[in-house]
This record gives structure tokens, C-alpha cells and sequence, in this order.
């Protein structure tokens, strides 16, 4: 029930949703007063929402440092989450966005500061009946050199949660010795490092990737220019700051 009520409260957070909502509800609205008003407010969110001085404040904020882990030390395993590919209907994958999380992981292992990879992701979408997203995983990073048995996989999870729970009993049966590196997207770390902790990771290192925004040397002619393709960006975002509310609620942060 968890699973799904996340996927509708994704929807609803969303905000082209937003904006969508009120410029039927202008369309349809019999009061010229109202329907200014509500034109007005779309207008406003718009403005917000495409603007880039806004966006890269908001995200520096949210996202933490980079951490360049320069004290040579070996780690026993890297724990990737998930959530940077997707299947096409003959169930081929394919890399997205994210997958930078992928490649700071390649390089971690290769340049020996990891032992294994415990790739944790399954199928996280609510209709489709894809294979797992480790699976996938596991082929590239063995066309990447890396080798078979130092790949772990944890293919059940569909959430955040179920990655910091599931991955725990994988880690815990293996006696993998802490301290773990975590490996996400570093909008998504904030909330991931919440809920592992949570879930029992009493020494873990973050290691933020994929990072959106980062600090820019001014150009005045970028600030202000609306952008409209960080609608989606901001949507991740509201995503993660309304995923520490819902997970605090629910105590899984």
C-alpha cells in the first residue's frame, strides 16, 4: 500500500500537474475575477519554476558536497541504488539520466577503493512487469571489467526503504565489513542517507553523483532566462523533500 500511495503522491507533486490544473480550471472558471486570478498564479509558478538562479540555489541547498574520499582507504563494498535505467517493450535496457551513479561506481572499483558492488533495484514501476533493474546492471558493469563474483545483487526492492532493508540482510549474511560506501544521485542522497540510517547502517559514507546544479561562475545572461526543461528538475526535487516528510511519518527516517 506504501508503494502505491508513493507513485500517486509523485503524480500530484508534479509541477507541470500544477500548472496544467490551472490553466483548465482558468479555461473553465465562469468568473472573469477568478480566472484572472488563477492565470495570474499559473504565471507566477511558471516564472518560478523556469528559473535558473532559483533552481541552482535550491538544489546547491538540498544536495551535499562532493567527497573526493582521499584517505586511500579499501572498502568492502559500494551499495548502488538504483533508478538509472529503463526497459523498452521488448525488455531491452537502456541507461537514463542518472547514470553517472553507474559510472562513479566503475570508477571507484577499478581504481581499487571498492571490493564489491551491491547493486540494489528491482522493479520500481507500479503497472509494467519488467525484469529487475540489477540484472541490467550486472551485464554493464561486466562489460565495464568489472569482475562477476565481486557484483551483489538485490533484486526485490521498489523503494528507497526496501533498498536500505533488503541490501542490510544481503550485507549481514555476507559479513561485509563496514564502513559501506553509498552510491546515488546527489538530490537523492539527502533522503538516502536518512533511511539507511534508519534502517541500521551505523557506519556509511556517502558519495554523492549526478549532480544537477553545482557552483557556476557568474553569466548574468543564464540567471534570469526562463529554462523550462528544470520543470522537471524541480520535480525530482520537490520529490525528495516530499519523500522526508512522508518517510518521517511513517518512521522509516
Amino acid at each position: 500500500m506504501f508503494f502505491v500511495l508513493s507513485k500517486i503522491l509523485f503524480f500530484l507533486i508534479d509541477p507541470i500537474n500544477w500548472l496544467l490544473i490551472l490553466v483548465v480550471w482558468g479555461f473553465f472558471s465562469k468568473s472573469a475575477q477568478r480566472k484572472k486570478r488563477i492565470y495570474i498564479t499559473a504565471f507566477i509558478l511558471f516564472i518560478v519554476f523556469t528559473n535558473p538562479f532559483l533552481f541552482n540555489k535550491a538544489s546547491l541547498w538540498w544536495q551535499p558536497k562532493w567527497n573526493d574520499l582521499k584517505d586511500n582507504r579499501k572498502y568492502s563494498t559500494g551499495i548502488l541504488l538504483g533508478g538509472m535505467s529503463y526497459y523498452d517493450k521488448n525488455n531491452r535496457g537502456y541507461f537514463g539520466s542518472t547514470a553517472d551513479r553507474f559510472i562513479q561506481t566503475a570508477n571507484l572499483y577499478h581504481e581499487g577503493k571498492i571490493e564489491k558492488i551491491l547493486v540494489t533495484g528491482g522493479n520500481g514501476n507500479l503497472f509494467l512487469n519488467e525484469p529487475d533493474e540489477s540484472s541490467f546492471l550486472e551485464k554493464e558493469f561486466i562489460r565495464n571489467g568489472v569482475k562477476k563474483e565481486d557484483i551483489i545483487l538485490e533484486k526485490k526492492s521498489r523503494n528507497t526503504y526496501e533498498n536500505a532493508v533488503f541490501s542490510k540482510k544481503i550485507l549481514d549474511s555476507l559479513k561485509l565489513k563496514p564502513p559501506y560506501i553509498l552510491i546515488t544521485s546527489a538530490s537523492h542522497m539527502p533522503r538516502s542517507e536518512m533511511v539507511f540510517k534508519k534502517a541500521g547502517y551505523t557506519d556509511i559514507i556517502i558519495y554523492p553523483s549526478d549532480f544537477h546544479e553545482f557552483e557556476k561562475k557568474p553569466e548574468p545572461r543564464t540567471l534570469f532566462t526562463p529554462n523550462i526543461v528544470l520543470i522537471y528538475g524541480w520535480k525530482y526535487l520537490i520529490k525528495e523533500w516530499v519523500g522526508v516528510i512522508v518517510y518521517k511519518l511513517s518512521g522509516k527516517v
